[in-house]
């Protein structure tokens, strides 16, 4: 699969060059030749017959990182003094950090919000528990809780290295919906420690999200929590993604004039995503479901790669009794959606669809296939990522739908709050906004988060679970 140069390979470049004329183009065009997408350009200092400038240039990977650099290491007359990747600098000591809200400035202020004041806090919390919302963080604070084993695109590679991700995510919640979100990555594998570990530490936070936590362990660790603890548990790989894949499906429906419910559905992928995209799906009334996961289509009686958890999806999807491969799962589909691996569905496979076939592809971040492949063949296409229109991304319903939550102190989630929190998502954009290009608005409409905020609340106050209206 060709890829194109991304910002998640950017570099800074800082070169000396000898301040003749026709320098400067030499060096554009071997950045140019080399394939690199080259962006901001900036004059560090003017010597004597020198000139050092930074160049800022997009890859494709770090060997094409490499690639650029020597190819201006090549020039004569232009030295490369050093490279500076901008990933790794924008994550250098860490991305977040705490900030009072109220100033200490003196003796006064001290007494107040620590002792002896605090005293007069802690006691009315201890007569009225529920005062701890009105008078902590708990109001407005998130657990951002992994064991690092499940991270996109990297798989097992522990809570350490995990620790970015998590910190990324409080970043959004933050900037989006204004959360204050810690990240918690746990040494230990073990669903009982995770769930144990998760209800002692529950105290100061209003929801807890699960995040990169692998199937089957995170079904059963969610389904514990939610039963044992008095405040939202959403396990975002599940329920971020299913809830935004609803969301582009009642677009793309709307946009071809059809009822979602007689869509032809196949998910690939029967991991946390998957699985939950199958589940939202049906309960939102498509009937007909077909999984498949490596061992072929997921039905009932299936003896190879089964486990409780693939039991009970069999018996809620396959009505088709479909027992081969992806290929024949996809015969006749309307709908292909992709949780899973690079390159598991063909061209091939696309024109085996039904007339107007529709794919979402949204392994990430390589998806299940070359975009430019399925283009020509597809009605609408969607993927996970960003440099392609219409990227369904759990960031447009996580942080709306805690935002939400928190608003009216929730005591748990529902279905009905997910599909709420979809619909809220669909109908950002009006009828005559949608096109094959745009059935799902953009990461950065700031109307989607308060949107779906609002529709959450309101379905949480009318489902019972609203501690406050």
């Amino acid at each position: 699969m060709l890829r194109i140069p991304s910002p998640s390979y950017s570099i800074t470049i800082r070169v000396e060059i000898e301040n003749r004329i026709g320098m400067f183009s030499q060096i554009a065009n071997a950045i140019s030749q080399a394939g690199g997408d080259m962006g901001a350009i900036d004059i560090v200092r003017v010597e004597r017959g020198k000139i050092t400038r930074d160049i800022t240039v997009n890859a494709r990977d770090e060997n094409h990182e490499k690639k650029i650099v020597n190819s201006i290491r090549s020039i004569e007359g232009a030295k490369v003094v050093r490279v500076m990747d901008r990933t790794f600098s924008s994550h250098e000591g860490g991305k977040i950090e705490i900030h009072n809200k109220v100033p200490v400035r003196d003796r006064d202020d001290l007494s107040k919000v620590y002792t002896p004041g605090v005293a007069r806090i802690c006691r009315d919390i201890h007569d009225n528990p529920e005062h701890v919302y009105r008078y902590t963080i708990k109001g407005n604070s998130v657990a951002i809780v992994s064991d690092g084993t499940a991270v996109l695109g990297l798989g097992d590679i522990g809570p350490e290295a995990a620790m970015p991700v998590m910190e990324g995510k409080a970043m959004i919640f933050k900037e989006f919906a204004g959360i204050d979100a810690f990240p918690i990555t746990l040494k230990t594998k073990d669903p009982e420690e995770i769930i144990k570990t998760v209800k002692n530490i529950s105290v100061p936070f209003g929801g807890i999200n699960l995040e990169d936590i692998s199937a089957p362990r995170c079904f059963d660790i969610e389904a514990r929590l939610r039963k044992d603890l008095d405040i939202p548990v959403i396990h975002d790989d599940q329920h971020g993604t299913a809830t935004v894949v609803l969301a582009a499906l009642i677009n793309t429906a709307r946009l071809l004039k059809k009822d979602i419910k007689k869509f032809r559905v196949v998910v690939v992928g029967a991991g946390a995503a998957g699985s939950a995209t199958a589940r939202i799906l049906s309960g939102y009334g498509v009937k007909d479901i077909t999984v498949c996961d490596k061992a072929g289509a997921v039905y009932e009686g299936r003896r190879r790669h089964m486990n409780p958890h693939l039991r009970r999806l069999a018996k809620m999807t396959n009505p088709r009794r479909i027992k081969g491969g992806i290929q024949d799962a996809m015969r006749g589909a309307d709908v292909f959606i992709g949780l899973s691996a690079p390159d598991v569905i063909t061209a091939d496979d696309i024109r085996k669809m039904s007339k107007e076939p529709v794919v979402f592809a949204l392994a990430n971040p390589e998806p299940e296939i070359a975009p430019e492949e399925a283009l020509p063949l597809v009605r609408v296409l969607a993927t996970g990522r960003s440099d392609y229109p219409n990227q369904i991304n759990n960031m447009l319903s996580y942080p709306g739908i805690f935002r939400g939550l928190l608003d009216v102190r929730a005591k748990g989630v529902n279905e009905d709050i997910k599909f709420a929190a979809a619909n809220a998502i669909a109908r950002t954009l009006k009828d005559d906004e949608l096109h094959e290009d745009y059935i799902i608005p953009s990461i950065f409409d700031r109307k989607v988060i308060a949107a779906v905020a609002h529709a959450v609340a309101e379905c949480a106050v009318k489902t019972g679970l609203a501690r406050k209206s």
